[in-house]
């Protein structure tokens, strides 16, 4: 069951990151269609505009993300011993190396990792989760997130940050391109055929930043599932972790939490409620995940 589930999500998240590269080339394609009448000449500004956040994001992601959360670190063991410990033998268990540690100063019990790789990762706690969380559900929490490491969820959410930073600088040129009559190269495509093209990429355009955030919202709720399954391979202990995201789950938002990278934490830090879908949530309700543990 647990490796059957851990497949599973895999090859669901490997859905997402294929659906995502093939998005910001369709809207390359859009783009060069609609400005330039070469749908090849705006993917290859998509492919390079991509490429250049991406190298950006993943060299500084570690130091960004914890200072948009203001975070420190951690330097050794005297100034959190139980933190250190577990955040040692869990990286042990993994075969990982020992991450960095951070704190975050927010009475809610959360937590996350980030990073590039295994070797530069990072795991960040709140200061509510050492508070309130006793050892067996601490080490729940900090195997999951070392499953992020370890599974190289931190390189796959930071791709899908650049990717979505991505869309959105490509859909404001868009738009600016408009404002100042950049539509103009399409005069020369006159008829019924090139009004389709011209209204198909439009649509294109404007439903991109949307489709963008549904796909990093699917890909951080597929990676959750991932790592609640990778955490009990580690821990052997189930139940650890659920009675973790019972207390996780009733509790206050946070205060300190950055919006852009919230759905990097265990649990959404905002509390937000959906009533209509899950389809915009960036975690899976934690009632779903608990029924998944309880399994194992």
């Amino acid at each position: 069951m647990l490796y059957d589930q851990i497949a599973m999500n895999k090859r669901r998240t490997g859905y997402v990151m294929v659906g995502f590269g093939l998005l910001v080339l369709a809207i390359g394609a859009a783009l060069g269609d609609l400005f330039w009448a070469s749908w090849q000449s705006g993917i290859v500004i998509a492919a390079v505009v991509t490429a250049i956040y991406m190298a950006i994001m993943i060299s500084q992601s570690t130091n960004v993300v914890m200072s948009m959360n203001h975070a420190r670190e951690i330097k050794d063991v005297t100034a959190a011993p139980q933190l250190w410990h577990l955040v040692e033998d869990m990286a042990l268990v993994a075969q990982v190396p020992m991450p960095r540690v951070f704190i975050i100063e927010d009475a809610s019990p959360n937590a996350f990792a980030t990073g590039n790789d295994p070797q530069h990762a990072a795991v960040a706690v709140t200061t509510g989760l050492l508070q309130r969380l006793n050892r067996e559900e601490l080490e729940g929490v900090i195997g999951h997130e070392m499953s992020h490491v370890r599974n190289y969820d931190i390189r796959l959410q930071t791709i899908a940050l650049a990717l979505s930073a991505a869309i959105g600088l490509l859909v404001s040129f868009s738009h600016n391109w408009f404002f100042w009559g950049g539509s103009r190269r399409r005069d020369d495509r006159e008829g019924n055929a090139g009004a389709i093209g011209m209204v198909i990429s439009l649509i294109l355009i404007i439903l991109a930043p949307l489709a963008a955030s549904i796909a990093q919202m699917a890909l951080s709720r597929n990676r959750e599932y991932l790592a609640d399954a990778s955490s009990v391979e580690l821990t052997r202990n189930p139940q650890g972790l659920i009675m973790a995201l019972r207390k996780i789950d009733d509790s206050e938002p946070m205060k300190e939490a950055d919006p852009n990278s919230s759905a990097l934490y265990i649990s959404d830090p905002f509390k937000k409620k959906q009533k209509f879908s899950d389809l915009f949530a960036t975690h899976p309700p934690i009632a779903d995940r608990i029924a998944r543990l309880e399994k194992m």
